[in-house]
């Protein structure tokens, strides 16, 4: 059973007389578990759904339809499907205590997986999840390998009783399911030859194996239950190593790059990101794979569009590590605007020093560096720092942080979007609301 959170006007749903709170119980005899069998079940044109009202009123929908019609409901969130491991690199094991209670669930999904991206390690999967993977081809799947030697990965999952990933992904592929991967690389537990036997592993799974993502470990100050040895310089430039080798024989025999280094790599190792082309279809951008290019494409793009800004002193707030890639962009939004950039680094207070992930800066960070610069006309910050509700990991609120500021801030993804819109506005006194 599911149940309706929202309807909207005119629409089935609505003319049916199914509002909030209705239990939705089965179609055409089949039980409703989750928003995966409403998708599903209702994908044709008629069928029958069994449904009871918030009053208790039990009905029997006759239902026909064109089908690019829909049905009109938002459905409550589902329980998430909990994490059993304890990875040695898990984000959540190193969070200090007295965060918001929704930053530690520790999600493992597959359904979510599917249908946003998330990765999940499929440890938790039952023959019924296999079936429905199956039945419903939930493809692709993002999946977080980290190890295909199932002794590693037990370790690296602090898990004895994580299952064989080989046999799970055998099983999936060749039931038509493809997937990307990643794994998240721990010095001195899943580099070197395990790395190197996961890669194979991969690779032999051919088309159905869509793209793998390494990415370096990252600690914070309360990583307590880690082991491996620290992401320096040197592991993270023979990690490249090994993306750039396997990437260049996927080249040359699949016509694509297949394995792809994170961002995060390339600043470890000191070494220029590849050109736009070689990310394709920026698959695992969400993993931080060619994000940087793409807010550099996004910016040259954009910078035609831009007023001129002369006279004017913007400060940019950043994470170290995407510090040392600001000038280029810097040099590019100064001659197209004329306005003077001022690039200031923020240091992590909540995770530690360690954490330089522009995105996760908090509202304290944020405060302290722009709190006494009158000098500045205007503030941009990273966008990926509050959530939709306008919220930091440390629960400072985004409005709040702004009015604490002697500027007008605003939350940039790729400063074209500010500068072009409401940042020109505002500085040439149009416009008033947010901001100070």
């Amino acid at each position: 059973m599911v149940r309706v959170l929202r309807v909207q006007p005119e629409s089935i749903a609505s003319e049916l007389g199914i509002v909030p709170g209705t239990e939705l119980i089965a179609v055409d005899g089949r039980a409703l578990d989750d928003f995966l069998d409403w998708e599903f079940l209702t994908a044709d044109d008629a069928f029958e759904l069994e449904a009871r009202l918030p009053d208790g009123e039990h009905v029997l929908f006759e239902i026909e339809r064109d089908g690019a019609d829909p049905m009109g409901v938002e459905l409550e969130p589902p329980n998430v499907r909990r994490c059993a491991n304890r990875c040695e690199f898990c984000f959540i094991e190193g969070l200090p205590k007295g965060l918001r209670k929704p930053l530690y669930i520790r999600d493992d999904d597959y359904r979510l997986s599917f249908a946003y991206g998330n990765f999940a390690t499929l440890s938790n999967l039952k023959e019924r999840d296999f079936a429905r993977i199956l039945e419903y081809r939930l493809s692709p799947l993002y999946v977080s390998v980290h190890a295909t030697p199932w002794e590693a990965r037990k370790k690296l999952l602090n898990n004895p009783r994580v299952p064989n990933i080989l046999e799970q992904l055998m099983r999936l592929t060749e039931g038509g399911i493809q997937f990307h991967g990643q794994m998240v690389v721990v010095p001195g537990l899943n580099d070197g030859d395990v790395l190197e036997e996961s890669m194979r592993d991969l690779y032999a799974f051919d088309d159905a194996c869509l793209s793998v993502a390494l990415v370096p470990v990252g600690l914070t100050q309360f990583s307590h239950i880690y082991t491996g040895a620290s992401m320096d310089q040197a592991n993270a430039g023979r990690i490249l190593d090994t993306v750039e080798r396997w990437a260049g024989r996927a080249e040359r025999e699949r016509g694509e790059p297949w394995v792809y280094g994170s961002d995060e790599l390339y600043l470890l190792a000191r070494r220029e990101l590849p050109p736009t082309a070689h990310y394709r279809d920026f698959a695992q951008i969400e993993n931080g794979v060619g994000a940087v290019r793409s807010l550099r494409d996004r910016l040259h793009t954009g910078l035609d569009r831009l007023p001129r800004l002369d006279g004017r002193r913007i400060g940019v707030v950043t994470g170290s590590a995407m510090a040392a890639l600001m000038p280029d962009l810097i040099a590019q939004l100064t001659a197209a605007t004329g306005a003077t950039f001022d690039v200031i680094p923020a240091v992590n207070s909540l995770f530690g020093p360690t954490v330089t992930t522009a995105g996760l800066l908090v509202g304290a960070d944020i405060t302290r560096a722009l709190e006494g610069r009158a000098d500045l006309d205007l503030a941009l910050i990273p966008a990926e720092t509050i959530n939709e509700s306008g919220i930091f990991l440390d629960d400072a609120t985004f409005v709040a942080v702004r009015e604490s500021l002697p500027m007008p801030v605003y939350a940039s993804y790729d400063f074209i979007d500010v500068l072009e819109q409401e940042g020109a506005a505002r500085l040439a006194g149009v416009a008033s609301g947010a901001g100070r």
